[in-house]
């Protein structure tokens, strides 16, 4: 039987640049790329009811269900066969987003979120949350100039509600270092990978693909 393989999550608000380096990160160290919400045929379709602009808003704790049922696709049809293969697999966002986002962000407990997050993962924890941290100001000069279509549904809720998404990812990153990396996102981007590929190494040690 292979070693189980390790899950790295990339999170951080909107505009920080995580999935940038979701994708840098992946490609460096050889393994499967992921994302939540959507990597799934379920959950592509909650991602509509999330996300879409034109959607009708689901009230916090809906939302926080949907985003658990989305969870629950991933990690049974994408995350744990690629673990138990003994595969890496970089996420861009997993359970932190649901605490900084419909926790901080939307006013439910943390508390009972975190119940939700265990029973929605089967008790699938991160080896490794990445949190890339920039200002919301940085944030918002990023994605106006990003050339997208438009903002998601969350994006769309203004600059104090990032703020608080904000502060939730710091709280968790600052509660338990021994399994968050906090990562200033300021930099050019390639220093920015490098950066994060040495400490991930330095944290949990090559990944299988790296030595092939």
């Amino acid at each position: 039987m292979p070693a189980r393989g390790r899950l790295i999550a990339l999170e951080g608000i909107d505009g920080c640049g995580k999935s940038t380096q979701a994708r840098a990160l992946a490609e460096a160290l050889g393994v499967q790329l992921t994302f939540e919400p959507g990597a799934t045929p379920v959950g592509a379709g909650l991602r509509q009811l999330l996300l879409a602009p034109s959607a009708p808003p689901p009230s916090p704790r809906a939302e926080a269900l949907l985003m658990a049922a989305d969870r629950a696709e991933h990690v049974t049809l994408v995350l744990e066969p690629a673990l138990a293969a003994g595969e890496w697999v970089v996420s861009d966002r997993y359970a932190g987003s649901t605490i900084a986002y419909q926790g901080y962000g939307q006013g439910l407990d943390p508390a009972g979120l975190g119940e939700l997050v265990r029973w929605a993962t089967g008790g699938l924890a991160a080896d490794l949350s990445i949190l890339v941290d920039v200002g919301v100001e940085v944030a918002a000069a990023r994605l106006a100039a990003g050339g997208r279509a438009g903002a998601d549904r969350l994006e769309r809720l203004g600059p104090e509600f990032a703020r608080r998404v904000r502060e939730g990812f710091l709280a968790q990153a600052a509660t338990d270092p021994a399994h968050w990396l906090v990562v200033d996102g300021t930099p050019e981007a390639s220093a920015l990978t490098a950066h994060i590929v040495a400490s991930v190494c330095d944290r949990l040690g090559d990944a299988p693909a790296a030595g092939r």
